[in-house]
């Protein structure tokens, strides 16, 4: 991830092993990650059980929240890839239970097929 994307506000994809190293304390016994974006200190965590959103709070991001998604808990989602203007790809989901959906905002490299594919596949329950 450029240092411009990080500027825009924009994830990237994360390797798994380091995603792993980092998360290693909150995730289950058998729960392994299969995609991890991150945002300068913030990651958005799709695992073989949950999506896991984390927010690192405050200067130093001592604070962290880990909001923790059941993908049984998402009704919809949205991805939007890029255009001619808009160099950016977003992604919605809505969580029952929930009025407005979380968002996040990927750089234009990010493969967001690879994102919604898995997604799809997650909330499907297959």
């Amino acid at each position: 991830m450029g240092i411009l994307d990080k500027l825009l506000g924009n994830a990237g994809e994360m390797d798994i092993p380091e995603a792993t190293e980092e998360l290693q304390t909150i995730l289950g016994a058998n729960e392994q990650i299969e995609l991890a974006y991150k945002l300068i200190r913030d990651m958005l965590v799709l695992t073989n059980c949950r999506l896991i959103l984390i927010d690192k709070q405050g200067v130093t991001g001592r604070k962290v929240e880990y909001r923790s998604v059941p993908y049984q808990s998402i009704t919809m989602f949205l991805v939007e890839s890029t255009g001619n203007f808009d160099l950016d790809a977003e992604l919605k989901i809505w969580i029952s239970g929930q009025h407005d959906p979380l968002g996040m905002a990927f750089s234009g490299k990010t493969n967001i097929y690879k994102l919604q594919g898995l997604l799809a596949e997650k909330v499907a329950g297959k």
